[in-house]
């Protein structure tokens, strides 16, 4: 079995925490997590995928084990978040490598595609929207509003997806059997998001993603013009990004496959030994494979 190697570097004068594995001269994939973990829901994949890939999995700058400056220190925004990603791909010497992308990794993963087509040999989103098809509207709304008019009304509102049963909510919602799921999962990144200031951090985030709806045709110009492998696979239970959005990637890539499975937003969680052997079969027959 490969080893999980823990570390940090400094890009643009603060510290991103990243785990890697795999041998360095193997096909790279970057897993890039969603609101509100971490590199953390990738540790039971990076060893399944370590043994033919070489894997790098950052924590986002305010996420996980990352610095989380300030919202006086550092603007938060995905432009930003992107931007810090890049960096650290540079510094690492990867300039060739597939993403997986979950939720708030799809918008960096879309940026890092825009920037530099060429870098992207394939992509897995697993519920990572690229479509205006996918938003449940019941929870997206108080995201909506409160990206509308920030008041002291909205800002509660949204507040809520901070809290500890909320989080566990994201976790369990769409999943037969909740029981599956560790506790572990949504009291470490409710302790992770709790940290002093980190609300403030969460918040601008939260105003910051409706620049990504109107990046989208952009997005979908890339994937007609590149012909990216893309795989789409997805928990057909999730109520924050519904199957309709894993459907929508056969519009622009007609040879997208689409794998509508049982189990909500964090897919990984419940049904790791059916998402790991689509992802190397995916890869192997998608990417240049194992060297």
């Amino acid at each position: 079995m490969t080893v999980t190697h823990h570390r940090y570097a400094t890009v643009g004068g603060h510290q991103i925490f990243y785990r890697e594995a795999g041998r360095a001269d193997a096909p790279t994939v970057v897993l890039l997590h969603g609101f509100p973990t971490s590199s953390f829901m990738f540790r039971d994949l990076i060893p399944r995928l370590s043994d033919r890939y070489h894997v790098i999995a950052p924590d986002h700058l305010g996420f996980g084990f990352s610095d989380a400056p300030s919202v006086d220190e550092f603007h938060y925004t995905f432009d930003a978040l992107a931007d810090v990603t890049a960096g650290l791909l540079d510094q690492l010497g990867v300039h060739r490598y597939a993403i997986y992308v979950q939720d708030y990794g799809a918008p960096v993963g879309w940026r890092l595609a825009l920037a530099d087509p060429e870098a992207v040999t394939a992509v897995i989103s697993q519920n990572g929207n690229a479509y205006d098809a996918g938003f449940v509207e019941e929870f997206w709304r108080p995201v909506w509003d409160f990206q509308q008019d920030w008041t002291p009304e909205t800002e509660e509102a949204v507040r809520g997806a901070l809290t500890l049963e909320a989080i566990r909510w994201q976790y369990t919602q769409g999943v037969s059997d909740p029981s599956v799921v560790s506790p572990d999962t949504w009291h470490h990144d409710h302790a992770m998001i709790s940290r002093p200031g980190n609300d403030r951090v969460q918040l601008q985030l939260f105003r910051d993603y409706a620049t990504n709806p109107p990046l989208y045709p952009r997005v979908h110009e890339y994937f007609r013009d590149s012909g990216v492998p893309v795989l789409a696979v997805w928990g057909r239970g999730d109520e924050i990004f519904g199957p309709d959005g894993a459907r929508a990637f056969a519009t622009d890539s007609p040879n997208a496959e689409i794998h509508l499975l049982d189990g909500g937003h964090f897919l990984l969680e419940s049904a790791m030994d059916e998402v790991v052997p689509l992802i190397r079969d995916f890869l192997d027959r998608r990417t240049s494979g194992p060297r």
